[in-house]
């Protein structure tokens, strides 16, 4: 990075980010995998997370994740992976009761395929979609306005050698107050939308 942090270089590292986006479904493992493949195919294509064999049987003694084939020693599937890669998403933002009703909306009971609205593959793909939209949406349209953040720093009279760390402070915190707005909506819609009827 330069010695000064500009909006332009945080729009650089966005971009980044969106061209390491979501695994395709295609490019899952076809074949079905034990639970220590899983758990090592995760932690290395989400370096940020670190799964363990306790972390994804918890998830499938909560109901969270559908449990492995019955009797097969390589019981995880594709539909595994998918579910275990979107929960990936929403763990940072949801409760773990919370993540339970959105799965719900789409899938009823987690265990019982014949009963879920959509494909896990469609669930799946329609959220690569999105994320990619997202990225795309956010790279056209960024979450701060140069002028304004340059105002707010010009006008707590810093010292010039502070300055940058005031800027990246505030771009910072500007993000954590959308995430958290984001946050809040997620968590209301998905707590006042009952499934249970």
């Amino acid at each position: 990075m330069n010695d000064t942090f500009t909006t332009r270089d945080f729009m650089k590292l966005a971009e980044e980010i969106s061209n390491n986006n979501l695994i395709p479904y295609e490019d899952l493992p076809k074949y079905d995998l034990f639970l220590s493949q899983v758990i090592d195919y995760l932690n290395d294509k989400f370096t940020d997370e670190k799964y363990t064999n306790n972390i994804v049987q918890n998830y499938i003694k909560s109901d969270v994740i559908s449990k492995p084939e019955d009797g097969k020693k390589r019981g995880y599937t594709k539909i595994h992976l998918a579910q275990l890669v979107l929960l990936s998403y929403m763990r940072p933002i949801l409760t773990t009761e919370e993540i339970k009703k959105v799965i719900r909306l789409a899938f009823n009971d987690i265990n019982d395929r014949s009963d879920d609205i959509i494909s896990w593959q469609d669930a799946y793909k329609i959220f690569a979609e999105i994320q990619t939209e997202s990225f795309s949406d956010f790279l056209t349209a960024p979450l701060f306005n140069q002028e304004k953040l340059e105002h707010r720093v010009k006008s707590l009279n810093l010292d010039e050698k502070d300055e940058e760390r005031i800027r990246i402070f505030l771009m910072v915190m500007t993000l954590i107050s959308q995430a958290s707005v984001i946050k809040k909506l997620v968590q209301k819609i998905v707590n006042d939308y009952n499934t249970e009827e």
